[in-house]
């Protein structure tokens, strides 16, 4: 029998999940992330608001449908879904016998979405102060590129507005200061996660 175990995390704009996940993923045996981003809709189908700011930061923008569909492969046959993904050699020879995989899901709205959420076993939010998360906003290139005034017309907002709807339906979630340094970071999480797993065993 195979047991499965999925952590998630979610984060405020340039937060620093993806990092983190990365480097969880690395230092966990038959483990593989689906992330958020990858299911964006195209740009033509987004809507505008009043304002002429494109509506990203909102479920409706994304397919999420889609989604389910890669996390309940997942859950159907984790050892076929992570050879497909990665190839049979990125399976660990002792895969049998652990009988344990991790699947990481993150993205920014995770929380947010019912059906995704009540899958979740550790739910994690990385949050940085205002100031710290337009400027890493900033410093990056998006395609499209954000519009003048995009951050504190659309961005922040939908953050409040989406961060309040996810402490009323997400539960167990564990904040983390994005600020601190990434390497305790990652130790804090992997040894709850690895607690986890020795628990499924």
């Amino acid at each position: 029998m195979l047991f499965n175990q999925v952590i998630s995390f979610s984060r405020m704009t340039n937060g620093g999940k993806s990092t983190l996940s990365r480097a969880l993923q690395e230092q966990l045996p038959n483990c593989c992330i689906i992330a958020q981003d990858a299911f964006f809709k195209d740009d033509s189908v987004v809507p505008v608001d009043s304002h002429g700011f494109k509506q990203y930061d909102m479920l409706s923008a994304l397919h999420m449908d889609r989604m389910m569909e890669e996390v309940e492969a997942w859950r159907r046959n984790p050892q076929a879904f992570m050879s497909s993904r990665y190839g049979a050699t990125q399976l660990l020879p002792h895969v049998v016998d652990q009988q344990v995989f991790v699947l990481i899901i993150e993205g920014f709205l995770i929380f947010n979405y019912r059906p995704l959420n009540e899958l979740m076993s550790r739910r994690y939010f990385l949050q940085i102060p205002y100031d710290t998360c337009k400027e890493r906003r900033s410093s990056r290139v998006y395609t499209p590129p954000d519009p003048p005034g995009y951050f504190d017309g659309h961005v922040w907002p939908m953050y409040l507005k989406n961060r309040q709807e996810m402490e009323e339906m997400a539960t167990d979630l564990v904040l983390l200061d994005g600020l601190n340094d990434r390497e305790e970071l990652l130790s804090t999480v992997l040894q709850q996660v690895t607690t986890d797993i020795e628990d499924l065993r």
